[in-house]
C-alpha cells in the first residue's frame, strides 16, 4: 500500500520587486522633468537674492544683476548706518515685534489649553471663529480700528500699536498652538492631577516643556509676520521717530520714480538680520521631536 505525499498548495503571495528593478524610459523622463522644473524654480528664487547681495556692495548699483567688480564698495552701508535711517527704526521695530510676539504667545497658550484639553459646547464655534479671523483682511478693519484708537487716545502710541499687532496675530497663533498641544498625551497630566497638581501647574511644568518645538515654530511665524507688517504701524503711528524699519524703508524711494538701489539693497540685508538671528537661536528647538514614548512607560 503506497501513501501519496500531498502536494503543497501553491502560494498566492505576490512577489515584491526590490530596489534593483530597472527604471523604464518614462520614469527617467518624469524624473528629469521634475528635476528641471525644480532647478528653474530654485534659480528664480536665487536671482533676486543674488541681486540684493551684489547691489549692496556696488556703488553704481542698478536693476541689472552684475558682479560689483571695480565698483565694490561699502559706501552703501556707510550711508544707511545712521540713527535716523537704521538704528532708530530697527529699535522701534524690535520693540513692536518682540512686545507683540510675547503677548501673542502668552495669550495663545492660555487660550489653546482649554481648547485642547476640554470639550465644551462653545469649542467648535470658537474654532470656526478663529479660522474665519485668519482669512479676514486687515484693510477691512483698519478704518473702525483707527476711529477707536482716536477715541481712546491711542493714536501714535507704541503700547496701543503693540496691543493691536498682538491681537491680529492671535487667531493663527491660537490655531497653531492648539494643534501642537494636542500632541502632548493627556495621560501625563492625569498622573500629575493624581499627585495634586492643578491645571496651571500641569500646563507650566508638563505641557509647555514637552511642546517647546511647537512653541518655537509659532514664535518664529508670529515674529516674521510682525516684522514685515507695514500697514498697521503706517496707519497707527504718526511721528517719524516712532516708525519701524518696515515703514522707514520707503525713504529710499524718491520722487519721480528715482530709487537708491544700492542703499536699498544694503538696508534689506540689515533688515533681514533679526529674523535670521531668531531662527538660529530657535533652530535647536525646531530640531526636536515630540517623543513621548518613554514618558508613558511605568
Amino acid at each position: 500500500m503506497t501513501t501519496e505525499t500531498p502536494t503543497p498548495a501553491l502560494s498566492t503571495t505576490k512577489l515584491t520587486v526590490g530596489s534593483n528593478k530597472p527604471v523604464g524610459p518614462r520614469t527617467r523622463v518624469a524624473v528629469g522633468v521634475i528635476n528641471l522644473v525644480t532647478a528653474v524654480l530654485g534659480i528664480m528664487f536665487l536671482v533676486p537674492l543674488l541681486w540684493v547681495v551684489f547691489a549692496a556692495f556696488n556703488s553704481q548699483a542698478g536693476l541689472k544683476l552684475e558682479w560689483p567688480g571695480s565698483n565694490f564698495s561699502l559706501d552703501n552701508f556707510r550711508a544707511i548706518l545712521t540713527p535716523e535711517t537704521t538704528y532708530r527704526p530697527m529699535w522701534n521695530g524690535l520693540v513692536l515685534c518682540v512686545g507683540s510676539t510675547v503677548i501673542a504667545i502668552a495669550v495663545a497658550t492660555l487660550a489653546a489649553y482649554p481648547l485642547s484639553r476640554f470639550n465644551t459646547r462653545y469649542k467648535r464655534p470658537f474654532l470656526l471663529t478663529i479660522l474665519f479671523s485668519t482669512g479676514l483682511p486687515i484693510t477691512a478693519i483698519m478704518v473702525p480700528v483707527y476711529g477707536l484708537f482716536v477715541q481712546l487716545n491711542l493714536i501714535d502710541t507704541i503700547s496701543g500699536t503693540v496691543a493691536f499687532m498682538a491681537t491680529t496675530a492671535l487667531p493663527m497663533s491660537i490655531f497653531l498652538m492648539k494643534n501642537f498641544m494636542d500632541g502632548v498625551p493627556l495621560t501625563l497630566e492625569e498622573a500629575a492631577w493624581t499627585d495634586g497638581a492643578n491645571s496651571m501647574q500641569t500646563l507650566r511644568h508638563i505641557v509647555l516643556p514637552l511642546m517647546w518645538p511647537g512653541m518655537s515654530v509659532v514664535t518664529i511665524f508670529t515674529f516674521i509676520g510682525m516684522w514685515g507688517n507695514f500697514f498697521i504701524p503706517f496707519i497707527l503711528l504718526l511721528s517719524p521717530d516712532r516708525l519701524p524699519a518696515s515703514v522707514s524703508i520707503f525713504t529710499f524711494f524718491g520722487q519721480y520714480g528715482s530709487v537708491q538701489w544700492g542703499q536699498l539693497a544694503a538696508y534689506s540685508i540689515l533688515y533681514t538680520l533679526p529674523v535670521v538671528i531668531l531662527y538660529v537661536l530657535l533652530s535647536r528647538r525646531l530640531g526636536g521631536a515630540f517623543n513621548f514614548g518613554g514618558a508613558l512607560k511605568g
